[in-house]
């Protein structure tokens, strides 16, 4: 589905990306965030960095559009690990910052993305149907690799936008708009 072909915007965009474009995807979703806290949207959510800690070691984090706060969410496997190292405990305790931006009634949440958890049913997943259900407008990035996944989860309700910011825009305007409300069914319930 592409924005121009929307009778009613759907309330979740995804920017559909692939795997090796994953930290434009990032940036992208950053600086779309501080682009729109700039202007004085009141959002919330999460977004992904990946920096070296103290001891040089390569670690993922989520940050608090809102407030700034950050959580770890690299977990040390070891050097002979291949196994994924995102911890899950560091993800459900980040994601109180989503049922705040839910609590908040934001005008919009932006979520990391919809990765390996979520397309098992885990990570955000349960927080991206709670804000879309209850009419908030979500923003993430899904990888080639779980995009079936996500479009299962997502049903009608979504729409996958490519990595570009004025289409993040155009979106995020229809979206966020008052005569959009209600009009794009929650996540797992096809219209």
């Amino acid at each position: 589905m592409t924005i121009d072909a929307l009778a009613a915007t759907p309330r979740l965009a995804v920017i559909a990306h692939e795997d090796l474009q994953s930290c434009a995807a990032d940036a992208l979703l950053t600086g779309f965030a501080r682009s729109l806290a700039g202007e004085g949207w009141p959002i919330g959510g999460v977004v992904h960095a990946r920096r070296l800690d103290a001891a040089g070691r390569k670690r993922m984090f989520l940050i608090d559009v809102a407030s700034g706060r950050e959580f770890c969410i690299s977990q040390d496997l070891g050097p002979q690990s291949r196994a994924c190292c995102v911890d899950p405990g560091a993800v459900a305790q980040a994601s109180g910052v989503l049922r705040q931006a839910l609590a908040d009634r934001v005008r919009l949440a932006i979520v990391n993305r919809f990765g390996e958890l979520e397309a098992t049913g885990g990570g955000f997943a349960a927080e991206l149907a709670a804000l879309a259900g209850e009419g908030v407008p979500v923003l993430t990035a899904v990888s080639r690799k779980h995009l079936q996944a996500w479009r299962h989860f997502a049903g009608d309700a979504g729409i996958e936008l490519p990595l570009d910011v004025q289409a993040l825009h155009d979106w995020a305007q229809r979206a966020c708009a008052p005569a959009a409300e209600g009009a794009s069914a929650a996540p797992g319930k096809a219209a």
